[in-house]
């Protein structure tokens, strides 16, 4: 007889061995990893593999997961996914001796839930391969960890497998993530091939290993702002053609897949190129994107069509991003702003797929020929940036998304280098955008999930935030006008554009003082009956969890920029200051080995204790990166840091003195 939702989740990994797997063709499943491992290696993998499970159980499994080693270069013992369905119930149906942990299962089933995750039989909530766990078997103890639990337990997660559950105490994080934290030498995309396929190490990615993903949500503020932004900067240079600006990227995945949806708010025509039918079509259908178009000329045009009526429209062109790109150079067609979110981070497993191949001859190549895979990779990126440098000397502005493509594309030999060779030709969105408009004044992504599932909770948290961003932006200097306007202006539409896939949830920009209060009214309306619990969170993208050179610290300028101190100084200050969980991942939107990047969870439940954490975890989780990017000497920043130590007086802030940029020319010059 089946067993219940919660019986499943108690029982952990079965006594008995489960009926055989039935492979989903309808899934959409991760690409087969090309095969990487020695002979003696790939003992070791089934070796490793076979530590879950009874020795008389061995010989059986031993076959099983053999052949899918063979078959899609990972053991995922698919024969131990639940029967259950897997999505974010109400956190008063699990199984849990303790809310925090109940609320950490709720947000660990919304990043595998299939209407959420870009890859769910494999785990993989979004990028390709940012993972959740390795394999069933470390999900079911996990969940069986989490529902025998106390509030004087941690449960310690090494890259999906859970060591254990250890005495701790109340005010301890429940759960202390790890993913991916290699020995620095060992950090390059091979090794995460290797070491992944062995099942000792795993990509988190930023949100998905750390149970904070919401669906493509996550990012659609974000991307909102930037692409509005980007507007506003087009215009005020006085290079702009168009009322209404034509927008054209790539990738509807995970992350990537807010993309249109960010262009309708924003008021852009947008083109999204995407080369899987499946992620086009699940968007289309998730109304994420008004239409998809097969025929690239019947794109364009139908795109020129929505310009030239100043409509918001988003197009998912289902094809080569290159194709489209040279199409436009061919057809001589201005675009306004231009970039690209494909998964560039993992561009030889799936993240980014070559010019003339079709979908399913890419996959097949990657498996079996990897190299050649890599070197059409490699040319199919020069084309790319050879035809964005022809639109781009013809007004348009193209930035860097963050997903490492001018990293990777200067690796394949692109023209995309400045004339001292020691940077890109275009910015990172960081560098223009969210870095000295958002992150060095302390906004970021903060979000907040409704554990009760409920959308009239939702309701009740928007119209919170709404209140306390409004009273806050009365009094707030000139500075930051433009960005409380702009999250105010977010929230009173959150509901009317239809923004949840998956869990109850919300995503806002805000600083310190506004993620605060926001937090603070959800616990009094939670202590006064009229909310369930309320996860809080934010990406990892933030003002302070992640150290990457190539993104959220591009407009470090000191030469800090290499180093990982904030990100781990985060996430320290964060797990004794109150969070309910803490992770720290190698790894993220850039890619394996080139970010570090850190997160938390915590638990609203209306008590006392919860009132005392968010207060001290916020401050902290917010002005340590104000504080580093001060010390930078970034403008904004020094202005939010020094007026933050006059509202915090036992705040004190090492602050620079400015050298003078003629003394130091002169000085060099007199050598």
């Amino acid at each position: 007889m089946a067993l219940s939702f919660k019986e499943e989740i108690k029982e952990g990994i079965p006594a008995q061995l489960p009926e055989t797997p039935v492979y989903d063709e309808s899934s959409n499943h991760a690409p087969k990893r090309k095969e990487i491992l020695t002979d003696k290696e790939k003992a070791l993998a089934l070796k490793n593999a076979l530590r879950y499970f009874p020795k008389e159980q061995h010989e059986t499994l031993a076959a099983e997961f053999a052949d899918e080693l063979k078959k899609y270069g990972r053991i995922y013992m698919y024969r131990y996914k639940p029967k259950n369905a897997i999505y974010a119930r109400s956190i008063d149906e699990y199984p849990a001796n303790c809310k925090q942990a109940a609320a950490i299962m709720v947000m660990i089933q919304n990043n595998l839930d299939p209407v959420v995750a870009q890859h769910p039989d494999e785990l993989i909530t979004y990028g390709g391969n940012g993972a959740v766990f390795q394999n069933w078997a470390q999900y079911r103890l996990t969940m069986k960890y989490l529902s025998e639990m106390t509030d004087e337990q941690t449960l310690v997660m090494n890259s999906g497998h859970p060591q254990g559950l250890f005495p701790s105490h109340k005010d301890a994080p429940r759960v202390v993530v790890t993913n991916g934290m290699m020995i620095p030498n060992y950090s390059k995309p091979d090794d995460w091939e290797r070491f992944n396929a062995l099942g000792v190490s795993q990509f988190g990615q930023m949100t998905a290993g750390s149970y904070m993903y919401i669906g493509p949500q996550g990012i659609v503020h974000g991307t909102t702002i930037t692409v509005m932004n980007a507007a506003r900067m087009l215009d005020r240079s006085g290079k702009a053609k168009n009322e209404t600006k034509l927008f054209v990227t790539a990738g509807l995945g995970g992350m990537s897949g807010a993309q249109p949806k960010a262009g309708n708010i924003a008021g852009v025509v947008s083109i999204t190129a995407e080369i899987n039918p499946k992620a086009a079509y699940k968007r289309h259908e998730q109304g994420w994107v008004d239409e998809v178009i097969e025929d690239v000329d019947k794109c364009i045009d139908t795109a020129l069509h929505y310009q030239n009526q100043n409509e918001a429209h988003s197009i998912a062109f289902l094809g080569n991003i290159v194709d489209l790109w040279e199409r436009f150079v061919e057809r001589d067609v201005h675009v306004d702003l231009g970039s690209d979110q494909t998964s560039l981070h993992n561009p030889w497993a799936g993240g980014y797929y070559p010019a003339g191949l079709s979908y399913e001859e890419s996959n097949e190549m990657m498996a079996k020929q990897p190299e050649k895979f890599k070197e059409e990779v490699r040319k199919t990126l020069r084309k790319h940036a050879d035809a964005v440098n022809a639109l781009s000397k013809n007004g348009m502005y193209f930035f860097d998304y963050g997903n490492a493509f001018l990293l990777e594309a200067s690796r394949a030999g692109a023209d995309i280098m400045n004339q001292d060779g020691d940077g890109f030709i275009y910015p990172s969105y960081v560098q223009d955008i969210l870095g000295p408009m958002c992150f060095d004044y302390g906004f970021g992504p903060f979000r907040w999930v409704c554990t009760s599932g409920k959308e009239e909770d939702l309701a009740i948290t928007d119209k919170l935030a709404q209140e306390v961003l409004s009273e806050i932006k009365s009094n707030s200097p000139e500075e930051i006008q433009q960005q409380m306007a702009d999250n105010i202006q977010w929230i009173e539409g959150a509901r009317e554009n239809k923004l949840v896939v998956g869990s109850q949830a919300r995503i806002l920009y805000a600083d310190a003082e506004g993620r605060t209060k926001i937090a603070a009214a959800f616990n009094k309306a939670i202590k006064e009956g009229k909310i369930g619990p309320v996860v809080l969170g934010r990406d990892h993208h933030d003002v302070s969890g992640t150290d990457s050179p190539f993104r959220e610290t591009s407009n470090i300028y000191d030469g800090s920029k290499f180093t990982a101190d904030m990100a781990i100084q985060n996430v320290i200050g964060d797990s004794f200051r109150g969070a309910t969980w803490v992770s720290i991942h190698n790894g993220g939107g850039v890619g394996w080995g080139e970010v570090i990047n850190g997160g938390f969870g915590m638990v609203l439940d209306g008590s006392d204790d919860a009132d005392r954490r968010l207060k001290q975890m916020l401050f902290w989780d917010v002005n340590n990166g104000i504080a580093r990017r001060s010390w930078a000497r970034n403008d904004e920043a020094l202005f939010a840091i020094k007026r933050e130590m006059e509202r915090t007086p036992n705040l004190i802030v090492t602050i620079p003195n400015i050298a003078d940029d003629e003394l130091i020319k002169k000085t060099f010059s007199n050598e």
